[in-house]
């Protein structure tokens, strides 16, 4: 059923139960002397058997052997073992007196080869409810298992292969991809200012050499396998082996093309299918070409892009992947594509204007099987294979246990995992605070994926630092919120056609099951722990890096503590994450995100994790992609920084406060003399808004400035009301009201009621609770351990090449707790300055 996962699990043989049951109770009525391989169709039953047992995965989609290939044989069989059934029938209703308790035979199982829906229906002596029917429509020999109310994932039965809509056309070959890591850099395009802009033919001058079928206005139904019956061949047929027309295809899970027009011997337009009951989103690209030439230029034109803003237009290529390449060399995905050019088409539909993305590139060989992709693709089988091969660890299934969290419109099922050590006593069970990570809301985000293997790589690794996190924290993972728009090959939308991340807040359990059971799965955890961090990955397709998006916080007692974390992830990652990109204004707009949502529930640090579809332009990788490998180890910086953020000694977080309050009054200072208006700050300033300072709309300048002096003035005539004192100069005070904070949550009842939730501060991410003197009994024991993971990158620089040092700044942090833990790291890097940039 299952074909990415045969090499998974040990083919493993059961007997048939039915086949046990009527061995032991013919036998125990004297009605049976034989052995066990005399049994009328015993041999050939045994065979069906091996070929589909209850917990081995199918070799393919559906596809068997065809055992008994021979037409008359199979009708000559199916005869004789119908006289054996009434043979037997007529027996058994003489011994009816005997054993009333014996239930008739499952007639199902003296046939040796699967019996058509329509003989079943039209037969009463083989009616039975008992059956089960597999993806093609074919009876499966064997019990209908009861439905479980909550299932569990388990790593011994057969996973469900995934449920299109029934109008989708599917292919039945199994597409996979190996992981390769590029040997050099791989850089960005450098414009010439040359390339050619092409102009939008169309089918009317060229030839249709691939179109999908439209599908339905709305979502109605799901089934394995998609649309019943024969699947169409879509591309055009050669002509012969002259004939050098490509042959598209994308009809594959998270596969996107609608439509391929030949306009030039080797140049074609693609058209991109829009998500799934949707008229818009059309971003995420993947499909495959056959009959290739060698060291032949073609050129591919994308002609309905929406976005008037794209990352190709910055140097970004597309990623092209070579089976040949992948069989013989052990080559993956890479980017490739010369004279790149993003554009605004001369075509439109009269409603919104259409971009358009062209390239052009040569095969490695001849008669190749290639395909292109916007990123890395990330599918729900890949997930499920993973999630396959940690069930079936018996060390991992120890600490991570998989369960269901819900199933998605089309009946695929949403996991969740919960990662954390077995606690020796109630009390340390409930000190343990919660950490939750989510991906792939946005289906065509497939970043979100690779910094999710990346984190669930490292956390369940026999690492001393992962299991200090796995002793002081509870995860709760959710690997792939939208696996319906990620099979379908959709960008942002789920088969509702909206936008999950807009749907955080909504009521509509039925038509949004996946964030709604995701946000009541994070209310319970509230209710009995306290969740230091809610942080969701997702791709961004106009700025370069990686970066967060957070939330200002309104409480004082708390200021500035939610940018504390992106700040020490920047200094972790000094060449992948750009503290400089994050933006921490909530927004009307932004009100349904999984972001602001879970920050109004009560979690100071809630966060998305923006990674870039290009590359860094910091550090050593500046102007250059980002490969698996390097999304892969921001998973591991994520785990890295947590440590740093909840150290028990916390000379590093302090640190991030002063130089965070430093960075934040050289912004006053310049937003002020941008107006034209020189400011002592050396009074009260922390009650003016940092919306004010951060708005992303471009207001006059007089507004700007009537509006911020207001705002000055109003703080400076009401010092009382300031939380905290302003300057540097002042610091012993602040840090004291920071412990005075902090010593009132000490007292804090580790569970809450819902109006404590709706009226308790936000954050409590600095309390030297029990989860402390976890950390510290812990220390030993780490310490006496060497790290057993390798991180799969870069070491750490201790200088950012692209830019210069602030002066004053700390270049280093103090280590005490993690000094013999966390081995192997650099200095960390001051970051020099806030740059308050805002995203379009």
């Amino acid at each position: 059923m299952f074909p990415a996962l045969d090499t998974e699990l040990k083919q493993e043989t059961l007997a048939d139960p039915y086949e046990d049951f009527m061995y032991h109770h013919l036998q125990y009525y004297g009605y049976f002397k034989g052995q066990r391989g005399s049994l009328p169709n015993s041999a050939t039953q045994q065979h069906l058997w091996k070929k589909t047992p209850r917990h081995q995965l199918h070799g393919s989609f559906g596809e068997r052997e065809n055992l008994i290939p021979d037409t008359l044989q199979r009708e000559k069989l199916l005869s004789s073992s119908l006289e054996l059934y009434l043979d037997l029938r007529h027996e058994w209703q003489g011994l009816n007196h005997l054993s009333r308790h014996l239930p008739p035979p499952r007639s199902v199982h003296l046939f040796p080869f699967p019996v058509t829906g329509s003989l079943m229906l039209s037969s009463p002596l083989l009616r039975t409810r008992q059956l089960i029917y597999n993806e093609l429509d074919d009876v499966n020999p064997r019990l209908q298992e009861p439905r479980e109310l909550f299932p569990f994932f388990s790593g011994k039965g057969p996973l469900q292969a995934p449920r299109w809509p029934i109008e989708c056309e599917v292919i039945k070959e199994s597409i996979r991809h190996i992981e390769w890591v590029p040997p050099q850099p791989e850089y960005f395009y450098q414009s010439t200012g040359n390339e050619e802009v092409p102009e939008i033919v169309g089918e009317e001058k060229g030839t249709v050499v691939y179109q999908l079928e439209s599908e339905g206005s709305y979502f109605t139904s799901s089934r394995v396998g998609g649309k019943r019956g024969m699947i169409k061949e879509l591309a055009v047929p050669l002509q012969g082996p002259e004939d050098h027309t490509l042959l598209f295809e994308s009809r594959f899970e998270s596969g996107n093309l609608q439509k391929a027009v030949r306009v030039g011997t080797y140049e074609y337009e693609l058209t991109l299918r829009t998500d799934l009951y949707t008229n818009k989103h059309t971003q995420w690209f993947y499909f495959r070409v056959q009959n290739t030439r060698k060291d032949t230029t073609y050129r591919f034109t994308i002609v309905n892009l929406l976005k008037p803003k794209s990352l190709y237009a910055a140097g970004m290529k597309p990623l092209m992947y070579s089976q040949l390449d992948a069989s013989t060399h052990s080559i993956g995905w890479r980017r490739e594509g010369s004279e790149i050019k993003y554009y605004k088409s001369n075509a439109d539909d009269g409603q919104q204007p259409f971009y358009c993305l062209t390239w052009t590139v040569q095969f490695p060989h001849d008669q190749d099987t290639c395909f292109f992709a916007h990123f890395y693709p990330y599918t729900y089988t890949d997930l499920q294979c993973y999630l396959l091969s940690v069930a079936n660890n018996p060390t991992q299934s120890q600490f991570c246990k998989l369960r269901t969290l819900c199933r998605s419109l089309a009946g695929n099922t949403v996991y969740l995992l919960t990662i954390t050590n077995p606690s020796r006593s109630p009390q340390e069970a409930a000190a343990k605070k919660a950490v939750v990570l989510s991906a792939r809301v946005h289906p065509g985000e497939s970043n979100g994926s690779w910094i999710m293997n990346g984190f669930l790589d490292f956390i369940l690794s026999d690492s001393p630092d992962a299991q200090l996190l796995r002793d002081v924290f509870v995860f709760k993972v959710v690997p792939m919120l939208n696996p319906d728009g990620v099979i379908v090959g959709n960008y942002r939308c789920s088969l509702a056609g909206r936008d999950l991340n807009r749907r955080y807040k909504t009521v509509l359990k039925e038509s949004f099951p996946c964030v709604w059971y995701t946000r009541n799965m994070i209310q319970r955890l509230l209710e009995e722990r306290e969740v230091l961090l809610y942080c969701d990955f997702h791709g961004h397709s106009r700025k370069n890096n990686i970066f967060l998006y957070g939330c200002n916080n309104n409480n004082r007692k708390y200021w500035l503590h939610e940018r504390v974390f992106p700040l020490m992830l920047s200094k972790n990652a000094p060449d992948k994450f750009s503290f400089h990109s994050c933006n921490f204004k909530v927004q009307k707009c932004k009100e349904g995100t999984g972001r602001v949502v879970m920050w109004r529930m009560g979690i100071l640090n809630s966060y998305t994790m923006e990674s870039t579809f290009g590359g860094s332009t910091l550090g050593n990788k500046r102007d250059t992609h980002f490969t698996i490998e390097d999304l892969k180890s921001l998973g591991y910086h994520v785990c890295d920084t947590l440590l740093d953020f909840c150290d028990p000694d916390q000379a590093k977080f302090t640190q991030c406060l002063a130089e965070l309050k430093e960075l934040l009054q050289q912004e006053i200072h310049k937003k002020f003399n941008q107006l034209g208006q020189d400011i002592d700050l050396e009074g009260n300033w922390s009650d003016i808004s940092l919306s004010d300072i951060e708005s992303r709309k471009q207001r006059t300048k007089q507004y700007q400035k009537n509006h911020l002096m207001r705002k000055f003035k109003l703080t400076e005539d009401a010092p009382e009301k300031a939380g905290f004192t302003s300057t540097l100069q002042k610091q012993p005070t602040f840090f004291k009201n920071l412990e005075n904070s902090t010593s009132v949550m000490k007292h804090e009842k580790p569970k809450l009621n819902e109006t404590q939730l709706n009226g308790r501060d936000k954050g409590t991410c600095r309390e030297p609770s029990v989860t402390t003197l976890t950390l510290l009994k812990n220390q030993e024991r780490t310490q006496s351990k060497k790290p057993g993971f390798t991180v799969p990158c870069s070491p750490k620089k201790s200088t950012n090449s692209s830019q210069e040092p602030a002066p004053g700044m700390k270049p280093n942090w103090p280590r005490t707790i993690y000094a013999a833990t966390k081995t192997g790291r650099g200095a960390m890097v001051a970051y020099p300055s806030l740059h308050i940039y805002t995203y379009p």
